[in-house]
């Protein structure tokens, strides 16, 4: 945003500088005053037609006005934004619940793209790509080995359903090439969904999208079934998505005539959104999980929540982002996502921050600012009290404060965990580890046999092993002993993902070790 408007400052500044040497130099030209009347908009027209008639050398248009409408949005809010054609068709497609193409996981653990799953059903599975197989090149471009950023393989990998791709893969050092047909995949926002114990269900959403409604109330009922008296519900890194599903989830907790969230504008007057008493689980307990990264419909639903005094919310303060964007689409394929109200929770908490010089910057301010290790140092505008049905005082400010606050914990990232860290030892190490156990942990379909076949195997052996052997980090005297209990479970989930239970495996592994899905376990999900 900022070098678009830099652009545009320094375009405009020379446009004007050169009006006024001509005028100096000409002086029997007539002088020409234009209307620039800003409330009609009219002076950026008729600027951008100056320049297109009179600029020295010839001007690419369509690049002056993009640059022109990025700039004057940005004068706006944050998030009243321009999509040109490509980005607006990503940003449509990452909400829609599906997109067109061959239909795999990967990695890049050490600039090769690694596949971790073919989806079931998908193209790659029916062409006959398989779980660890290297990628070297899409069609014949090489993108192993050549420091492709993540998002251009993927780029390259999707098109529109129907369309061929030959993906070339290195499998076991035999080169393979597979002629790929595109389909439409599924893309899931329900990434776990597991029972914790005989009574507390887990389901970790990763985004609001078109589907979301349908995969959390089938993944709740199959807990409910299981058992499940009581939810941890991890809205964790959730940045939102569409507001509907939103009012969904929440509906399926709350009471009829409940508030869920409202918004009003200046053009927009205010509009109601509460509970129709439908819900399926209005009986199940639950832990709400939010840290900085939950934004938009995550804090409506968090929200919701606290206010009703439904549930407990935990972790640390959310983003903080309650702006309603309304989509306008242009007939280039291009559209603009403008900001027409702001979201309120039911107790008239606005949910956006502030505007402030600060903002891009907000989440590294609360790290610099002891935020994220310490309750007391919690941004809390004190001055805007509101209260719960149940007469709690809630503050506003921006974002969704939690009820129980759980800190970073930094105690554990000793200087061997820092350095495999900064050099992706873990990952590495399990892709290794699919290799050399490839038969078998492809093949375990249940936690229990997981977890005895990689306690067999001996995994903190073997990855000391491989840190010192592969990046030459050895921990020092006492190191290990401190590390192990925090990296063992991280180790475990990595390898874990290898199996058919994927993600499942991932995080029955590692919730062990998470302060806040402990917080919520050891503290009651009821308000009062």
């Amino acid at each position: 945003m900022k070098r678009f408007d830099n652009t545009l400052t320094v375009a405009l500044l020379g446009i004007i500088l050169g009006v006024l040497l001509t005028l100096v130099v000409i002086k029997a030209l007539p002088e020409k005053k234009f209307d620039g009347d800003y409330n009609r908009w009219r002076k950026l027209n008729l600027i951008l037609q100056e320049v297109q008639k009179n600029y020295v050398d010839t001007i690419d248009m369509k690049n002056m006005t993009d640059a022109a409408v990025v700039a004057a949005l940005a004068k706006l809010d944050p998030h009243s934004v321009y999509l040109p054609p490509v980005e607006l068709t990503e940003s449509e497609t990452e909400l829609a619940g599906n997109f067109e193409g061959i239909g795999i996981t990967f990695n890049v653990p050490n600039d090769t793209a690694i596949v971790l799953n073919p989806l079931p059903g998908g193209p790659s599975e029916k062409a006959g790509l398989l779980q660890g197989d290297r990628i070297v090149k899409v069609d014949d471009r090489v993108v192993a080995g050549v420091k492709m950023p993540q998002d251009s393989m993927i780029r390259l990998m999707k098109g529109p359903k129907g369309t061929k791709v030959k993906i070339t893969v290195n499998r076991d050092g035999s080169i393979i090439p597979f002629d790929i047909v595109r389909d439409k995949i599924p893309v899931h926002c329900v990434d776990a969904s597991f029972m914790i114990n005989d009574t507390t269900g887990y389901i970790k959403l990763s985004k609001f999208t078109r589907t979301t409604y349908s995969e959390f109330t089938s993944a709740a009922s199959a807990l409910v079934e299981q058992g499940m008296k009581r939810l941890i519900f991890d809205l964790r890194d959730n940045t939102g998505g569409y507001f509907d599903q939103s009012w969904l989830l929440a509906n399926e907790f709350l009471q009829k005539g409940d508030g869920v969230v409202y918004m009003e504008g200046l053009h927009r007057p205010r509009q109601d959104y509460d509970a129709d008493g439908r819900g399926s689980l209005k009986d199940i307990e639950i832990s709400v999980l939010i840290d900085e990264g939950t934004a938009s419909s995550s804090e409506i639903f968090s929200g919701a929540i606290q206010d009703n005094d439904r549930g407990v919310i935990v972790g640390r303060r959310s983003f903080g982002k309650g702006l309603v964007q309304e989509p306008i689409n242009f007939t280039d394929g291009s559209g603009i996502r403008l900001t027409v109200a702001r979201f309120f929770t039911p107790s008239g908490r606005c949910i956006q921050k502030p505007y402030d010089a600060d903002y891009a910057y907000d989440i590294y301010e609360r790290y610099a600012h002891g935020e994220m290790t310490s309750a007391d140092s919690m941004k809390v505008d004190t001055t805007a009290v509101f209260y719960t049905v149940k007469g709690r005082r809630v503050y506003g400010g921006g974002g969704i404060i939690p009820d129980i606050f759980v800190p970073i914990d930094t105690t554990l990232a000793t200087r061997f965990y820092i350095e495999c860290n900064r050099k992706t030892v873990q990952m590495r190490f399990a892709q290794a580890m699919f290799d050399k156990y490839r038969n078998s942990l492809s093949g375990i379909d249940d936690f229990e046999t997981l977890e005895r076949f990689l306690d067999d195997i001996d995994l903190g052996t073997q990855f000391l092993d491989y840190a010192a052997r592969v990046d030459g980090i050895r921990p020092a005297e006492g190191e290990w002993e401190k590390t192990e209990p925090y990296m063992m479970p991280q180790l475990k989930a990595l390898v874990g993902r290898f199996s058919k239970l994927d993600e499942e495996a991932f995080y029955r592994f590692y919730l062990p070790i998470d302060d806040t899905v402990q917080a919520a376990l050891n503290n009651p999900s009821t308000i009062g």
